[in-house]
């Protein structure tokens, strides 16, 4: 009976299945199976029942799922206490929203880098709401996204907030909301529907609101003149350094993009609650500096 051989078994009965558990440990699913099949072997008794409908576990299963818990956080507490970080390795798994990514993101990559050299890195870019979904998934390690989540399993470390300002085009003179669209977040998000209310209440129906999921495109359009919208300002600050873009206010607050660095308390992961504490320092460093 091996430590690997525990770990799969763990992961099998948390997701319920063998193909799920190989995601998860980036193995094969006849890996996983073998694992399982030897375990089984090796300790002389069934620990899953197989139907159509998936896999549950025997009462043999249900007895060791308690003492492969303990055994996982035995190691976790050795990594966190005596092992060099530095040798550590496998796969880490990040999301992030595209505010994240255009901002401190590149920062806290590199430090994460410097700290666990060995690790590899999957990043995926995305809206917070398939972040979230990838993280209740278990297709994340660890997501930055406008938080935090509320599930009981989800573990949320607060990040500095962005504040949205008002852009238009640099030659557009005053702004008539009922002549020219409002482009925001995709429609999927929160801030999105925030703005709609707000427009709806300030300027009534005549208001148009365009939504996009590419940021960059946003500003992009805002740029060209086709829309105005409210965004943080480390986004803008390109295209109002180059001249193409200007502050505004349109007498409608819009709240600030709160984020978490979010991820499943259990099983307990020293890699992924030490990334969620780097992330917050790099975040806070790059905030102070940047006086978004």
């Amino acid at each position: 009976m091996t430590l690997d051989q525990i770990k799969t078994f763990l992961w099998v009965a948390r997701l319920g299945g063998f193909r799920r558990a190989a995601e998860q440990l980036n193995l094969t699913q006849p890996a996983i199976s073998t694992r399982i099949a030897t375990l089984e072997s090796e300790l002389r008794v069934q620990l899953f029942e197989r139907s159509p409908r998936g896999l549950t576990l025997t009462r043999h299963g249900a007895l060791l799922l308690g003492y492969a818990e303990q055994l996982l956080f035995v190691q976790e507490e050795i990594h966190r206490r005596v092992a060099n970080a530095a040798e550590m390795d496998g796969l880490f798994r990040i999301g992030a929203s595209e505010t994240i990514a255009q901002s401190w993101l590149p920062a806290f990559l590199k430090a994460f880098s410097d700290a666990y050299p060995r690790i590899n890195v999957e990043l995926t870019v995305d809206i917070s709401r398939d972040l979230r979904d990838a993280l209740l998934g278990r297709r994340l390690d660890l997501a930055f996204l406008m938080g935090p989540v509320s599930e009981f399993s989800v573990e949320n470390v607060t990040l500095p907030d962005f504040p949205l300002h008002w852009y238009k085009p640099a030659d557009l003179g005053a702004v008539d909301l009922t002549e020219i669209p409002v482009i925001s977040f995709s429609s999927q998000t929160r801030p999105h529907r925030e703005l709609a209310t707000a427009l709806s209440r300030k300027v009534g129906p005549n208001a148009r609101i365009f939504a996009s999921a590419s940021l960059s495109a946003s500003l992009e359009m805002i740029a060209h003149g086709v829309a105005v919208g409210p965004f943080p300002r480390a986004l803008a600050q390109r295209l109002l350094d180059e001249g193409r873009i200007t502050e505004f206010f349109p007498d409608i607050d819009v709240s600030p993009l709160v984020f978490t660095a979010s991820y499943l308390g259990e099983p307990y992961s020293f890699l992924t609650e030490s990334s969620a504490a780097l992330a917050q320092g790099v975040a806070q460093a790059w905030d102070a500096k940047s006086g978004s």
